[in-house]
């Protein structure tokens, strides 16, 4: 059994939010089925947010876009064999990861959905991650604005943002900066608001510098200088996967020494910055379109406590509860196709 946990943000109602372990009203909605028969259990509960109110169908903004250097995102493109759009760039879907991750850790999620709903989906690298250039500021504005050129570039319409934990993060920002770019976002496993970051990422760094001083040939040897850095073998294979061979030459052959894609000392040095959310004040911002919150269960990134603070910048949101630690898709992936099919497919 998939218990899911169902929230929705009705900004109709005008009612004020409640916080943590005060009442809200709860329905039971009947059962979804999920793959190979399962059932998910699903149960509603329903916040009125007093701030949703004020714009219960327009977007406020005051922000002004930052001046950036962007940098040009690489992709991987699934199309769906029965499209219910006209070409790729009418109501996309760009899919976001996390820190350490790439456009390759979302591809069969990306693939199911594309079938799913019928639309094209972007997978894209983050600056300084998988394949896309490096660059010295590695923060949640300058790879919201990557993300914007990107949709500009491509001339992407009505386009809906999903992004896990720094790249929810980065989906958010989009949202809130530049609100006529963004029909709705999925944000999965995180929320607007400062938070530390785990200690663990700064451990990793130093796991993966050593095997860079190290001048590894092979994954073996790599994760065994690992392994005193992180016991789980499924997260060192997750960041192993950052490991490639680069051409000594253009067109000349790989070099025998394994190296990391992304800039450690970049990415080490922006630390301290990636568990920040640059908008403090929900009054002045707010992205007054559908935004689906999803959050695992055995997760401390989406608090009962923010979940007020998510109506105020994102008044028209639905919160849902996947049985999962912070990798939600991955580690319930069914789960997560299911709230995504709930919220993205046409209503009647």
């Amino acid at each position: 059994m998939i218990k899911v946990a169902f929230a929705r943000a009705a900004a109709q109602a005008g009612a004020s939010v409640v916080g943590a372990g005060g009442g809200c009203c709860l329905t039971a909605i009947p059962t979804i089925s999920a793959a190979a028969g399962a059932s998910a259990a699903v149960m509603v509960r329903r916040l009125f947010s007093s701030a949703s109110a004020a714009t219960p169908s327009s977007t406020t903004t005051n922000t002004v876009p930052p001046v950036v250097s962007t940098v040009p995102l690489v992709y991987d493109l699934h199309s769906p064999e029965n499209p219910t759009v006209p070409n790729k760039e009418t109501q996309p879907i760009i899919f976001i990861h996390g820190l350490f991750g790439s456009k390759k850790n979302n591809r069969s999620i990306s693939k199911q959905l594309a079938r799913d709903l019928g639309r094209h989906i972007f997978a894209i690298d983050l600056r300084n991650h998988g394949e896309s250039p490096h660059s010295p500021r590695h923060d949640y504005t300058a790879m919201s604005e990557d993300v914007a050129a990107f949709i500009r570039s491509h001339g992407l319409k009505d386009t809906t943002l999903i992004g896990h934990s720094m790249g929810a993060k980065a989906a958010m920002t989009v949202a809130l900066t530049h609100p006529d770019l963004v029909q709705n976002i999925i944000s999965v496993d995180n929320a607007p608001v400062d938070a530390r970051l785990e200690s663990s990422f700064a451990r990793y760094i130093q796991g993966l510098k050593k095997i860079e001083e190290a001048g590894v040939s092979s994954l073996s040897a790599a994760d065994k200088i690992l392994e005193p850095y992180e016991k789980n073998l499924v997260v060192r294979q997750f960041l192993l996967g950052n490991l490639h061979r680069p051409r000594v030459d253009p067109g000349g052959k790989p070099s025998p020494t394994l190296q990391f894609r992304n800039p450690l000392g970049i990415i080490g040095k922006s630390l301290d910055h990636l568990g920040d959310f640059p908008f403090k004040d929900p009054h002045r911002v707010r992205f007054g379109k559908p935004a689906l919150f999803v959050r695992g269960t055995k997760s401390h990134y989406v608090p009962d406590e923010v979940v007020p603070l998510i109506g105020q910048f994102f008044p028209l949101f639905e919160l849902v509860d996947v049985e999962s630690g912070h990798w939600v898709i991955s580690e319930n992936p069914e789960a997560f196709r299911q709230a995504v099919l709930r919220f993205l497919e046409p209503k009647e």
